[in-house]
């Protein structure tokens, strides 16, 4: 059954527009065009229902650690990497010397006769293979990660190994393998680098008015993730995004006297590094829903002013996190707010509650629209996507204004200073967004870029219609609608763009020009499509927040999220994954022609409706009468299985003034100029002529 619903109609009836309107199926005509991984010569053939419909095959195969419902399976592991960490920065000679000492659980079935660690330092040496990939951010060069010593730590004696270092990558060879089930060991490194300048990007110093500034990521040697899919994934880092493990961090940073730092997770010495007033400040911070200034501009100006001989080492602890960055500076102003977020579980002095929201930013950041907002905007959005979809695991989140890396750690953010405004807001919400992907759902970025960046970029969607009762609703940014704020319009010529690349495409393939319109505004304008018009709010939240709560803290692939999704939603979405996800498929509707029963409006009407389009999202059909009453119908994706052309009946009524097909650009309709239908009748058979008289029934398209 179809129901009508509208102003003064509203009813059910049978669906006898089915009947002999099956199109024959052209089977195989279009086997080899589909193969292109753009949109290809198929979204201009007619649609081939037997190839839209098709069964799927996930590229991830159903085993023993993922489950057929997307679920980790009944023998599912993962590894683990503790840290502790020491690092020194000297700000004389711009330079980072560290050294760590890791644990290394081996949880897999499997024993491991070298370990891969992460160097990532190393993208900024001459020749290196990022250089290569991306000559055009890496115009300036270091010597890279200099690791001094490596050596196997048990039973109070060190045992120097002798690593090999390849590009970005560092495996360590050991004396006797490390058994799986839980096998670990102790690995002790040191090393030291080059800070990089703001070319650097993601970690650098910069220089503010009052002095310079130091954000320190990807700075220690990082395990790499050994996983059931590749065993150890080594992919060298040519500057996009990271994979890794969690575990528990202790780190510590040595920085000249007078130098804030801020960084992930909780401070644990504050005794040794705080004033008395700024102690007493982050108390009636950790009480207050609006922010409170810790270290105040005349704060600023009396430390800047007072050079150091000294050194103060700040300490800090995180649970169950796979990476840690700071900032160090002792130009930053520095204010927090409360979270209204529960105590951690199980916290400890390492951990202590209340939890904070917090924004750090140099003089010239500050500004009723500028940096003055930022920890509201960083307290929305903790609290917001909490509540939503997943508490927020950790003890603080801190923004970070300095040079505009606009990059996301767990627990603290890099955005730009001179962020303003909209931008400040939509840019804080997506950074700390990535806290949830891929901070928490541990997917793989240098693969599967879709999985943070898009994901992340839905949610943002919804966060910015949250806010302060939509005050920077909708969004409209370079990551999503960037044209006119309109998705469904907006998407419409990266679909007809042949050289755009398909969301599953390796994150390293994807060019820059390519690189907002498809991994962040396709990959969420998709999850927002199934959730707003395949799915339903409901049904949709509920699937997406089981997939977020099974796979917290673990690696998902692919194919385990379109499997949860469809497991926990009931329903087979294996057309919607091939035509959005592994090909650039479309809507496009037409509406043929609007007729009469026997020529009656009163007997009722017939609206024509053809697909033309490889994607077949449901569709709305409003229907107005010449009373100017309305209705609208649904016509579902099922309706396309066995056909390219359909008839809708409907009810007698009046005769019918216009039919548009997608009314309110819901959709990303390829072509809209044959969507509507403005239905011209002669005056004198504008209401219920008679079942006698023919009134003449003119199509034409409508704006």
């Amino acid at each position: 059954m179809i129901c009508l619903s509208g102003v003064k109609v509203s009813g059910c009836f049978e669906k006898t527009w089915f009947h002999k309107i099956i199109r024959p199926a052209r089977r195989g005509l279009l086997a080899g065009l589909l193969a292109g991984s753009a949109l290809s010569v198929a979204q201009a053939a007619e649609p081939d229902p037997f190839q839209i419909f098709a069964p799927l095959a996930y590229p991830q195969p159903v085993n023993l650690y993922h489950s057929g419902n997307g679920a980790p399976g009944p023998m599912a592991w993962k590894n683990r990497a503790d840290y502790n960490i020491h690092v020194h920065v000297d700000p004389a000679t711009h330079t980072l010397s560290g050294s760590e000492t890791l644990t290394y659980t081996n949880n897999s079935p499997e024993s491991l006769s070298t370990l891969w660690l992460q160097l990532d330092q190393n993208i900024y040496q001459q020749g290196s293979r990022g250089a290569y990939a991306a000559p055009q951010r890496l115009q300036d060069h270091t010597d890279g990660m200099i690791i001094e010593a490596v050596a196997l730590s048990a039973d109070g004696r060190e045992t120097p190994l002798t690593p090999l270092v390849s590009d970005t990558r560092m495996q360590v060879p050991l004396p006797q393998a490390l058994p799986g089930k839980g096998g670990h060991l102790t690995l002790k490194v040191s090393w030291h680098y080059t800070i990089p300048g703001e070319w650097g990007g993601r970690t650098g110093f910069s220089q503010n008015q009052d002095g310079e500034m130091y954000e320190i990521a990807q700075f220690y040697p990082r395990m790499a993730v050994y996983d059931d899919q590749r065993g150890w994934d080594t992919a060298p880092y040519l500057g996009q995004e990271f994979y890794l493990d969690y575990g528990d961090f202790d780190y510590s940073v040595t920085v000249p006297k007078g130098f804030l730092v801020a960084g992930s997770g909780a401070l644990t010495n504050p005794d040794a590094v705080l004033s008395a007033q700024e102690k007493a400040r982050l108390a009636q911070a950790a009480t207050s829903e609006t922010r409170i200034m810790i270290r105040t501009p005349e704060d600023v100006q009396a430390i800047v002013h007072q050079p150091q001989t000294e050194t103060q080492t700040w300490q800090f602890h995180m649970a169950n996190t796979r990476d840690i960055a700071f900032v160090a500076s002792p130009t930053l102003l520095w204010d927090a707010a409360r979270l209204n977020l529960p105590a951690l579980e199980g916290s400890d002095s390492k951990n202590p509650a209340p939890r904070l929201a917090m924004s750090v930013y140099p003089a010239e950041a500050a500004g009723a629209g500028k940096w003055d907002r930022s920890t509201e905007y960083v307290k929305h959005a903790i609290e917001y996507f909490s509540g939503k979809w997943f508490p927020y695991p950790w003890p603080n989140a801190v923004n970070v204004g300095g040079h505009g890396a606009a990059m996301e750690y767990p627990g603290i953010v890099f955005d730009g200073k001179e962020d303003a405004g909209a931008e400040l807001f939509w840019v804080t919400t997506h950074e700390l967004g990535h806290g949830w992907f891929p901070m928490i759902v541990g997917s793989n970025e240098r693969r599967n870029a879709f999985m943070d960046e898009g994901f992340n970029t839905f949610i943002d969607v919804y966060a910015s219609d949250h806010f302060n009762h939509g005050e920077f609703a909708p969004k409209h940014d370079v990551e999503f609608a960037p044209q006119t704020g309109h998705p469904a319009d907006d998407i419409v010529p990266v679909l007809k763009d042949q050289s755009a690349p398909v969301l599953m495409t390796p994150a390293d393939l994807i060019s820059e020009k390519y690189r907002h319109s498809v991994t962040y505004f396709k990959g969420a304008y998709g999850l927002q499509l199934l959730r707003e018009q395949i799915l339903g709010a409901d049904r949709f939240d509920r699937a997406f927040q089981h997939y977020i709560a099974l796979w917290a803290f673990r690696h998902p692939t692919p194919s385990d999220f379109f499997r949860v999704m469809e497991s926990e939603a009931g329903e087979d979405l294996s057309w919607f994954w091939r035509g959005w996800y592994f090909k650039n498929w479309g809507p496009d509707y037409r509406l043929k022609s609007v007729s009469y029963v026997n020529g009656n409006p009163v007997q009722g009407a017939r609206v024509q409706v053809e697909n033309k389009g490889w994607l077949p999202l449901p569709v709305v059909l409003a229907i107005t009468w010449m009373d100017g009453s309305s209705a609208r119908l649904t016509i579902p994706t099922e309706t396309w299985s066995q056909r390219n052309t359909v008839t809708l009946q409907i009810p007698g009524k009046l005769a019918i003034r216009s039919a548009v097909l997608d009314p309110d650009h819901m959709i990303p309709d390829l072509n809209r100029a044959d969507n509507s239908f403005t239905v011209k009748l002669t005056a004198a058979h504008q209401f219920a002529p008679s079942a006698a008289s023919t009134p003449t029934v003119q199509g034409a398209s409508a704006p």
